[in-house]
Order: C-alpha cells, then structure tokens, then sequence
C-alpha cells in the first residue's frame, strides 16, 4: 500500500558549513539538500568517503544543526527545537548503529544495551529484563554480561542494534553497519535491518557499497554534498499494515513495549510529554541516573586503581590534615586553659603601691580584705606573705619559699592534699604552727619517711608541726616550682615567722565566675577608692590574661586549619586533574551517551557525581586515617581533642572539593560536540 500520510522526514535545501570562524577558511560539507522519508521506508544512502552521507546522517539524527534549510520531523521544525527535545527525539525516536559500534568499554553488553532506557527513566528491573529478551532474540542471551572486548565485531554490531531497540527504535539510523564486519556477519547484518524493516520499522542505512545499498527498498546517491540520484521507486510501507510474526525482532518489542508509546514503528507519539507524566520521568530519570553515575563511578575507580590512589591520597591527606591540626590545636587550648585554670580562671591579684599622684604605698588592712569579702561579685580573698626562709629538720637545711595564706589556698589555686590535711580558719586564728609540705619539699626533708605528718620543721626560729603534704604540681612559667614551697597559716606566719610584715605582700582574690572578673574588678576598685580616698593600690586580671592566651591559642587553631586546608585544596586541585584526564579518555562515551539521548544536564550530573564519589571515598577513608593518626600521637603523649564539627566540617570539605573541582571537566563533558565526541578516541 502507498502511505497517504504526511512524510516523516523532510529535509528543504539543507547547508552544511564548516569553519569560516578564527580566519580558518568556511567549508560547505552539503550543498542543499532536498529530501523526504516516509515511516516504514528502508532507504540507503549511499556514496563515497567525503560525500558528506555522515554529516547528512548527524543532522538526521538530530546530533548535528543544519548551516541552512529546513529540516521538518513529523511536522515539527527542528530548527526550533531546544536541546532537551533534541535529546527526547534521539531517545524516543531514533536508534544508531555505527560502523565502530561504539559501545561503552567498561559496560557489559547488557549494561550497553540499557542506556537508552536509563535516560528514558525506565526502572532497572524493567530494562535489564527488556535488554536480555532483545539480546537473546538476537542470539547473544549467553553474553549479556561480558565486555565489549570479549565479543567479536558480528556480536558487537548486534549488541548496536539492541540498543537502537531498546527505546522502540522507530527509526534505526545505520552508519556503515557493515563496514568492519567479515562477509557472513555482514549478511547477518543486513538480514536482521531488512526483518526490521518488514516489521515497520523505518531504516536509514549509510554505506559506500552499492550492494550493500542495494539490498534497501530505496537507495539515494550522494556525490560532493548534493544528491546524485534518488530511486524513490519503493513503495512505503504504512507502519501497522505488515503483520510480523510474533517470533520476530518486533515481537520482541510488541511484547517489551517501548518507553514512551510503544506500538508500531511509525506511530510516533507528540513531542511534547504530558506534564505529570514528564515530572514522573524525570524523577525516574534522576534516581536512576544517580545509581548508575555511582555504579559507573565505582567500576572506573576500581578499573585505575593506581590513578585513584593517587588522587584519594591528596583528599586524605587533606582531611587528615584539618581533623589532627584542629585537634592538636583544640588539645593545646585546652591544656594551657587547664594549666591557667589551676590559677584560677576568675582570679584577680592586688597589692598596695603608691598613688600616680605620688605619696607613700597604700596599706591593705584587715578592714579593707573583709569588705571586699562582702562584695557580691566576689568568692575568695586570700592574703599572702612570701618570701624565701631558712627552714630546717634535723641536720638538712635550705631556703625554701614559706607560703603564708588562708584557708582557702587549695580552693582558689584547685590545689588537692594528699596527705594528711590543710589547716582550717579557726587554727589560722588561733595562730596555731601548723606546715603543710609542697610535693618535693616533702621529700627533701623527709627523704626515708613514708608520711613526715606530726614530724616537726624548725622555720626561721619557729617550729611547725607538719599536717599535710600536697600533691605534686609542678611549676608555671616563671615562677619558683610549687612543690618546693612549704605552707603554713597568715595569721601564724605574721606572729612567728613575718613578723616585720604589717601587711600582705599581695592578695589573690576570686571572683564568683569568670564571666564577672571584670565586674568584680570595678567593684573593688571603687570600694577601696571610696575607703582610702586616693587609689593606692594595683589590681591585676589574671583572666585577661588567660582570655588573651586563649585567644592566641584560638588563632593558631585557625592558622594550622587554614594550613591543612591548603592540603585539601591541593586534593581537590588532583581531582580536577583527574576529572579532565577522564573526559578526555571517555569523550567517545560521551557521544555514544549523547546518541542515545542523554541530555547536557545528565552528563554534567553523571561526572559531577564520579567526582563526588572520589571525594566522598577520600573524605570517609580520610576520618579513618586521621582518627587513627590522633590515636598514635594520643599513645604518645600528645594532647589531642577530636571534634566531631571538625570532622564533620573535613569531610563535607572533602565533599564541596569535589563539587566546585569537578564542576568544570563536567561542564567541558556536557558541552562536547556529539558528533566530535563520537569520533574522538
């Protein structure tokens, strides 16, 4: 029967120009091109190498735009079609066969086969069932899972065409189909288009052999970018007016259905999706695209073991490197806060001295220390008298430095006793001679006793029984070690030991919390105002200073994340290296995806998630390592504080360095020209 329908294909005096861009000189491949297919017509287009038969076939895919023309696909003008109906056409309507098969290395013939049905959102049971029913009608239900490279070049080719059928392969567009095959794979071949043809599948063969050609039902010559010849003496086929038996290839697609309408080869459907029904593919798509990105990310990481060890090192480095510096940084911090904290976080330190005014040094007065006691913003006020005494036990002898305090020493300074006892207020008022021993004092004194308590030590000219022993402290920077001091009693130190001292050498006060030292410090400072009239005294802020400390401990902190923060970068710079080594490799791939309908976005997504997945594996073997460098330098003695912020804080780095580094190879992926990527190696 003679289609009385509308044409499917029609090309109207389609140009196509290369160059003429940069001073390269302008090439014109076609010369105006007239042409119309029908659905259900077998045409063969055939002519010499440089005929421009493939550039024709590109721009009848839809993988290349015409210089000038118009090409009209089932009434719709390509020329106004985006590049998302572009990719929609290439995957509902058209399917390729090449000359080089193109199918992607890494895949297996199964794995090939479902990539038009992946960016058509077809679920992952349904295609890989539909990609093995196709394959085992075309003898080759044995090889679904092995590679490319373990096929020959006939189970190649048929590997291409159940791909161009997965989707429905309404128009197979066949590029040389039998040009790298031998005699009998060849005719198989050919015999498998011409079943398809029977079965109203419209077919469009590119070849340069006349007898190849001749086997179409049409066969339209080609000679320097014009068309010689056109038999045109077929007689087309409406699609639906065969019945192909049920065991044939459209069987196979009569009982699969195809993505988007199924049905017959010709019957194609509008190009415009219903809006919940391309919402739904869409998401389809994206879920689908995400797993296969990450299947294919995992397989080509496992394939370059030694290239992704390199390019993980650099990310593991760098998350190892933020995780421990921040924790060493994070532990020093704490260790001087500690250290200082054993002084008193909230402590503030006054002794008289003379007015700037001038006059004699102020007198701190017994008065003067109990309303400072009262004041609310303080808890401690300790009086002290120091200074280095004779202090003897038997034949040993040695200046050591007598502690003259209250009661409260051990509170303010966070100062334990480990043996015996401190003295108490009221033996403090009692003027009792009571000495508690610093650590080494202790010892040196009483080398041989296991406890020297009730043993007695001659000071100056007074004795002391000993009380107490305190526990080891060790010295702070620039003062005399804490633990060769002897303590006894204020009140008992001025009567028996300072009696020359009529007021404290200085006082160590405490403030109520750390958050009120400068608070308490106006206190004090406007109540002694008030009492002695003239300010006749100093205060100092230990806090200030600790916070001062801590500040500068902060900013080191920062200053060796920053520093490790280089080292992530420097990863993230090896990703992106990689990244565009891998485009470079895979630009064929590209184009094999770009035929079968991925759109830019879904190649941009597909290598920003294997970027992804690098950093990802990087960042999470990068906690690892640095969990475990921590543990090693913990072992060691080094004072380290992991921070769950800091690791969450390294590893989502990990994961924006793959997103910002891998961003531009996957753009230069998107961007490709199909039909550049398709001849690229």
């Amino acid at each position: 029967m003679v289609n009385a329908g509308p044409p499917l294909i029609v090309l109207e005096g389609i140009r196509r120009r290369y160059g003429g861009m940069g001073g390269q000189p302008e090439v014109e491949v076609l010369h105006g091109i007239d042409l119309t297919i029908h659905a259900g017509e077998f045409v063969a287009i055939v002519g010499q190498s440089g005929s421009g038969k493939s550039t024709l076939m590109h721009l009848l895919g839809c993988l290349d735009r015409a210089s000038a023309g118009s090409y009209h696909f089932a009434g719709h003008d390509v020329a106004e079609l985006d590049s998302d109906a572009l990719a929609w056409l290439r995957r509902e309507a058209f399917g390729f066969v090449f000359q080089g098969y193109h199918l992607i290395a890494t895949e297996s013939a199964s794995e090939n086969v479902q990539v038009p049905a992946l960016y058509a959102g077809l679920p992952e049971a349904q295609r890989a069932e539909r990609a093995a029913a196709l394959l085992a009608r075309l003898g080759l239900g044995d090889k679904l899972d092995l590679r490319p490279n373990q096929l020959s070049g006939g189970q190649q080719q048929r590997v291409s065409i159940a791909r161009a059928l997965m989707n429905g392969g309404r128009i197979i567009l066949a590029d040389e189909p039998t040009g790298a095959l031998d005699s009998r794979s060849g005719e198989q071949v050919m015999g498998l288009l011409r079943e398809l043809a029977d079965a109203g599948h419209t077919i469009i063969l590119i070849t340069h052999d006349h007898q190849v050609a001749a086997q179409a039902r049409r066969v339209v010559e080609i000679r320097d970018g014009s068309i010689l010849s056109d038999s045109a003496g077929a007689v087309p086929m409406v699609a639906g007016d065969t019945t192909p038996d049920a065991t044939g290839v459209n069987g196979v697609n009569r009982a699969n259905g195809a993505t988007n309408g199924g049905g017959t080869a010709g019957a194609l459907p509008s190009l415009q999706l219903d809006p919940v029904q391309a919402r739904h593919a869409a998401a389809r798509t994206l879920w689908n695209e995400l797993g296969e990105s990450a299947r294919t990310a995992w397989r080509g990481m496992r394939l370059n073991r030694v290239r992704t060890g390199l390019t993980l090192l650099g990310i593991v480095i760098g998350v190892v490197s933020v995780i421990v510096m921040l924790a060493i940084g994070e532990g020093a911090r704490r260790q001087v806060l500690e250290r200082m904290g054993a002084m008193g976080t909230a402590m503030l330190y006054m002794s008289s001295m003379p007015p700037q005014t001038g006059g004699p040094n102020g007198d701190l007065t017994e008065a003067d220390l109990q309303a400072v006691r009262e004041l609310p913003e303080m808890r401690y006020v300790l009086p002290v008298i120091g200074d280095p005494t004779t202090v003897r036990h038997g034949r040993v002898d040695k200046q050591v430095y007598v502690f003259a305090s209250g009661e409260e020493m051990p509170a303010v300074h966070h100062w334990s006793v480990a043996q015996g006892r401190f003295y108490t207020e009221a033996e403090d008022r009692a003027l009792a001679p009571l000495v508690v021993l610093g650590h080494k004092a202790s010892r040196h004194f009483f080398p041989d006793v296991p406890s020297p308590l009730g043993r007695q030590l001659l000071i100056g000219a007074s004795p002391f029984e000993v009380i107490g022993v305190m526990a080891e402290r060790g010295a702070d920077s620039g003062v005399q070690d804490y633990d060769d001091m002897v303590f006894i009693p204020y009140r008992a130190g001025r009567a028996r030991v300072y009696q020359a001292q009529t007021q404290p050498d200085y006082v160590v006060m405490q403030a109520v919390s750390a958050d009120k030292v400068y608070e308490a410090e106006a206190a004090i400072r406007k109540l002694l105002v008030a009492r002695h009239g003239r300010e006749d005294f100093g205060i100092g802020n230990a806090a200030a200073r600790i916070q001062a400390e801590m500040q500068t401990r902060r900013s080191m902190s920062v200053m060796l994340g920053l520093i490790a923060a280089v080292s992530l970068v420097v990863g993230g710079i090896g990703v992106m290296n990689v990244m565009l080594m891998t485009v470079k490799e895979r630009t064929r791939e590209i184009g094999i995806r770009v035929a079968t309908g991925a759109r830019q976005r879904d190649i941009l997504r597909q290598f920003m998630t294997e970027a992804v997945m690098v950093t990802l594996v990087g960042g999470a073997a990068g906690v690892a390592c640095g969990l475990l460098v921590g543990a090693v330098l913990i072992l060691a003695g080094v004072p380290v504080v992991f921070s769950i912020s800091a690791m969450l804080g390294a590893f989502a780095c990990a994961v924006a360095t793959g997103l910002v580094f891998g961003y531009m190879p996957a753009r230069t992926a998107a961007r490709l020209d199909p039909v550049v990527a398709l001849t690229g190696e």
